[in-house]
């Protein structure tokens, strides 16, 4: 008999799921997005659009269309054939359980390079609470450890004070100005490029958040 089992290819870190970290906001876990997500990201990505827009790449059309829950599944889709691909780790933000943002670990290299991007959103009522910095730690250690790269970078723009200090406080140093980088919110903006490799992390991002007294395991 022939053997109909579908095998999907396994790649390094996906899927995952990844804390909990406890920070002033409450526990912060990392999961892998799901179909039903749909509903409860279209609700606050279009609740939060004051928050989010001025930080992320012009789209086509209306805000609130692009964030329409029925956009949900094709996105869904989309990131998770990039992950089984080995290109890309899409993440759920959570804080105590509930659904907060997102974290993407993207444009993943192998070879002698060992490189990604990583980028995430939170939403407006966590905000200052720990969450983002949180994530990007155990997205950071994940990186360097089940993914197995050398260096993470990410860029950021020079108006976005708090989203540097988050950078700044999983240990991200600025490498450059990327001028004209990046169309956002309707014009072609300057971009700081950041990095971080692995030898600069002793331990890991979440125990030297733990150490400077930022978090705690939960």
């Amino acid at each position: 008999m022939g053997n109909n089992v579908v095998k999907w290819s396994s790649h390094p870190g996906w899927p995952a799921q990844l804390g909990s970290v406890r920070v002033a906001a409450g526990v912060v876990s990392l999961r892998p997005i799901r179909l039903r997500d749909g509903s409860v990201w279209s609700r606050i990505r279009t609740r939060d659009r004051d928050h989010l827009q001025p930080w992320e790449p012009t789209g086509t059309g209306p805000w609130e269309a692009r964030h329409h829950t029925s956009n949900w599944p094709g996105l869904w889709s989309t990131l998770k054939s990039e992950a089984r691909k080995g290109h890309m780790i899409p993440l759920v933000i959570e804080v105590d359980g509930r659904f907060c943002g997102q974290l993407t670990i993207g444009n993943i290299i192998r070879g002698p390079l060992r490189s990604a991007w990583i980028g995430y959103w939170v939403a407006k009522d966590v905000g200052g609470g720990g969450v983002a910095t949180a994530a990007l730690a155990l997205g950071l250690d994940h990186c360097f450890g089940p993914v197995g790269l050398h260096r993470v970078e990410a860029t950021v723009r020079p108006e976005n004070l708090a989203s540097q200090a988050v950078l700044r406080n999983v240990g991200f140093r600025t490498e450059g100005l990327l001028e004209r980088y990046l169309d956002v919110d309707g014009a072609w903006r300057d971009h700081l490029l950041v990095g971080i490799t692995q030898e600069e992390v002793v331990g890991t991002v979440v125990d030297r958040l733990c150490r400077a007294g930022k978090a705690s395991w939960a």
